[in-house]
């Protein structure tokens, strides 16, 4: 949730990465990829663990991923879920996506768990779908967890029972926690000004991208340094 001067940040959480533990249950095919779907196959046969590693472990990097029927994407004005309650196939185009990291973490009761850290856009339950059909054996996604978007962690976050019995005092997040992965730095007085007027400024430093602060502390906003210059991306000081 973005309050105030923050809603300016909402891209940039957008297109974060994400990271998920998931649950994988092989042997069935399902109509939604996840286990609360209805089963369409049933095959049986449970693959050795060093096995699903191997496989997994090929999943890492660039693919094209063709979205599942049961979707939010929009075709044509309708949501691919919809088509799919209709009983209607529509034609789906193939998305590329990115898993940064994949860890197969082993079997955990009759369920094989592994975490991903992935692009945005990216369905664990087709890739689940996808590492069943890979191994010959069907599978389907029976749990998911997201222990991370952008910088927010699991670890982190409040149960909601609490944030609504605080009528959320104290449980919002200064917007610049959302660029906590980058270097900070102070401006001068003189650089401050460039900055609140949507100006670039010159320094000499290393390029990047980095978090601007006036003397007094303020964020002011998120810039670019390449070429002997700093750009601001985008500013969120109190006008």
């Amino acid at each position: 949730v973005f309050v105030g001067r923050a809603t300016r940040a909402v891209e940039f959480m957008e297109r974060a990465d994400k990271a998920y533990l998931a649950s994988v249950r092989f042997g069935i095919v399902t109509d939604t990829q996840d286990t609360t779907g209805t089963v369409l196959e049933s095959r049986g046969g449970r693959p050795e663990e060093e096995e699903v590693r191997r496989v997994l472990e090929g999943f890492r990097g660039q693919m094209q991923q063709l979205p599942p029927l049961y979707s939010a994407i929009k075709v044509d004005g309708r949501k691919l879920y919809q088509y799919a309650r209709a009983g209607k196939e529509v034609e789906r185009e193939a998305r590329s996506i990115t898993l940064h990291e994949v860890e197969a973490l082993g079997y955990e009761g009759e369920d094989y768990r592994f975490r991903v850290v992935c692009s945005k856009g990216t369905y664990i339950r087709t890739i689940c779908h996808d590492l069943g059909q890979a191994l010959g054996c069907g599978g389907a996604m029976s749990a998911l967890t997201r222990l991370r978007a952008g910088a927010f962690r699991l670890e982190d976050a409040a149960e909601l029972d609490a944030v609504v019995a605080a009528a959320g005092e104290g449980f919002l997040l200064p917007v610049d926690s959302l660029f906590a992965a980058h270097p900070a730095l102070t401006v001068d007085a003189g650089q401050n000004r460039r900055v609140r007027c949507g100006n670039d400024f010159a320094y000499e430093g290393a390029p990047g991208t980095f978090r601007l602060y006036d003397e007094a502390g303020e964020f002011l906003a998120l810039a670019e340094s390449g070429e002997g210059r700093m750009k601001v991306i985008k500013s969120f000081f109190e006008v």
